[in-house]
């Protein structure tokens, strides 16, 4: 490795091209975070020169990591940009926005200088990419010629204004930088033109010798991607996915891999919005892309992978196990389970998954995600077994969900149930039997008489995890269908509503025909007991299964502290589904119609959610 300053306008003189390799980053710097910050460097540079003081210290904007690029002989050198690209991009297109202020007030000569450090003169091979000092990757390259070779604001404003479309960044860049430098000298404009040019001329001089960067001339034998890492502290952060993919392709890039080729076969759909987008909850969101990563490697190594330590691990993984032949192998595998990860994820109905995933998803349980990838990589599971799997999972989580048990070692038991599958034939017999073997509170299978006790008398309802009340629901819904019953598509979003509201005192008199307590007149001390008890056990019942159903949020809202009479006749006016159809035969609804519906239902729960494992604990 050899490191060097080196001016930044420099960088350009030299008849090269300088390829932004395809793993890398889109363009995305921005006004707020980098090109305000970079022109205010710049012009402070500008007066500086401007003003006659050139004896002034050099502004560092950081270092730039260049690879040599293994190309056979070519009249234009080629070098691969490590680190950095953001930067060498964006100062080409400020100095086209520079050109472009020099060709509007006729600056002629200037323009034509510029001009030499933005496009590679004379005979070249590659007649697109040998052209331009830079090359983008793939998704950036047309705005980027369109900057360059636009040769005026006008040319540009008249391509993309109006457009429908939103403006590329890149293009935002250039506008941007042609605004700030065009207000600056604009003050000039009315004076001789030589003034103007002069200031112009300092202006230049202050791009040739006063913005320097520290150039990284990497060897073969150098680690490209530890120098990455460290040095790539500022701008926009890097996903873990961002490193495990430049990490991927610079290895494809060593072993003379078609890198290009591997990106468009198996990585450009990473680059679609779906990958970026946040999933989770509160701090703990993630891109999709990390969180598939994370899943990937787990179902690989069949242990528990920190999202924090992704790309060491994964690193560390590929070093120590050698688990492909070829990059190539590699990125078809990352596709192959890629496209397993978005199908879990967005679920079609037709799709054997949807049963398992839409539960998944309701639970919040990702922990099952990496048994899912192997068994749909290694697992050879077919469409029809999947069935029988999605009702096992389901009924363990279920039962367990009601029951109060924790899920906190998911991850570690579903990597359990991995490694005990990869040594049993794959069935669903085979995963029975796993579960089957799980005792204490932390993985038992709870059986019928656990489970009807906490349906009866536990809480189905926590407000932070409503999801899983508004599935329990709606598979229970889902019984009352028959071969008979027309077909009927759910797409309204659903939510919980409590029959009898939370806020009951002010409609519902208790069965005793007395109104309801407040908490706080249930602690004074010279509160009837029998009012207290009759209160406390109402309340008790309020959030258990047989007091809740599900409505589209419209309607909940309509009936949500109304009495039983208003509700009744609103729900059997609007409501199409049989569970709510079922409902309104209650003529009067208290804690005996509770108790009732939930022992109902929980008649339809064992069969739902069987007792697969035939436990008797």
């Amino acid at each position: 490795m050899n490191a060097h300053a080196e001016s930044l306008l420099a960088i350009f003189e030299a008849k090269q091209c300088l390829e932004i390799p395809l793993f890398q980053r889109q363009y995305t710097w921005n006004e707020e975070q980098q090109w305000r910050l970079l022109w205010e460097d710049i012009s402070l540079k500008f007066g500086e020169y401007i003003g006659g003081e050139t004896e002034v210290p050099p502004h560092f904007l950081g270092a730039i990591i260049l690879d040599q690029k293994m190309t056979p002989t070519v009249r234009v050198t080629k070098r691969q940009v490590i680190d950095g690209q953001q930067r060498l991009t964006t100062f080409q297109i400020f100095l086209a926005a520079f050109r472009d202020y020099c060709n509007a007030i006729k600056h002629r000569d200037l323009a034509e200088e510029c001009n030499a450090f933005l496009i590679n003169k004379g005979m070249l091979s590659d007649l697109e990419s040998d052209r331009y000092k830079i090359w983008p990757t793939h998704s950036d390259r047309a705005q980027f010629v369109d900057v360059i070779d636009g040769q005026s604001s006008e040319t540009l404003a008249a391509k993309y204004d109006g457009k429908s479309r939103k403006i590329p960044r890149m293009i935002e860049a250039y506008f941007y930088f042609y605004k700030a430098i065009s207000g600056y000298l604009d003050e000039e404009k009315d004076a001789q033109d030589k003034q103007l040019f002069d200031k112009l001329e300092g202006c230049f001089r202050a791009l040739q010798n006063a913005l320097r960067v520290v150039i990284i001339d990497l060897a073969e034998s150098d680690d490209a991607q530890v120098i990455f890492e460290t040095l790539n502290g500022r701008g926009q952060p890097l996903l873990p996915a961002d490193l495990l993919r430049n990490h991927i392709f610079l290895r494809a890039l060593r072993k003379r891999e078609p890198v290009e080729q591997l990106h468009s076969e198996y990585w450009q759909k990473f680059d679609v919005g779906f990958w970026r987008k946040k999933a989770g909850r509160g701090r703990q969101t993630r891109p999709y892309i990390d969180l598939f990563f994370q899943h990937f490697l787990a179902s690989k190594q069949i242990k528990v992978i920190p999202i924090r330590h992704l790309f060491m691990e994964y690193k560390y993984w590929i070093d120590r196990s050698n688990p492909f032949n070829s990059v190539k192998e590699e990125l078809a595998c990352l596709s192959r389970q890629g496209a397993h990860f978005s199908r879990i994820i967005n679920p079609s109905d037709s799709d054997p998954l949807f049963s398992i995933a839409s539960f998944l998803l309701a639970f919040d349980l990702s922990t099952v995600y990496p048994l899912l990838l192997w068994l749909l990589e290694e697992g050879g599971v077919e469409d029809k077994q999947w069935e029988e799997i999605s009702k096992i999972i389901e009924s363990y989580a279920v039962r367990r969900a009601i029951c109060g048990l924790t899920s906190r070692n998911y991850n570690r038991l579903f990597l359990s149930l991995m490694r005990h599958l990869s040594q049993h034939e794959v069935t669903a017999m085979t995963i029975r039997s796993f579960f089957s073997s799980q005792s204490g509170p932390s993985a038992k299978w709870p059986n019928d008489r656990e489970f009807r006790d906490a349906w009866l008398t536990k809480p189905a309802y926590h407000a932070p995890y409503t999801p899983q009340t508004v599935h329990i629901l709606r598979r229970l819904n889902g019984h009352f269908y028959s071969d008979k019953t027309e077909a009927i598509r759910i797409d309204s979003k659903l939510s919980t509503e409590h029959i009898l509201p939370r806020k009951w005192i002010q409609n519902w008199l208790l069965p005793s025909g007395n109104k309801g307590l407040t908490r706080e007149q249930m602690q004074d001390p010279s509160a009837d007991p029998t009012l207290v008890q009759a209160t406390g056990y109402r309340d008790d019942l309020l959030d258990t299964i047989g007091n809740l159903t599900i409505l589209t949020q419209e309607l909940n809202s309509a009936i949500s502290n109304a009495s039983w009479v208003t509700k009744r006749k609103e729900l059997d006016k609007f409501s199409v589904l049989p569970i709510n159809k079922e409902l309104v035969k209650f003529e009067t609804w208290d804690e005996d119609a509770i108790k009732q519906r939930s022992e109902q239902l929980f008649e339809i729960a064992i069969r739902v959610w069987p007792d697969l494992v035939g436990s008797s604990t």
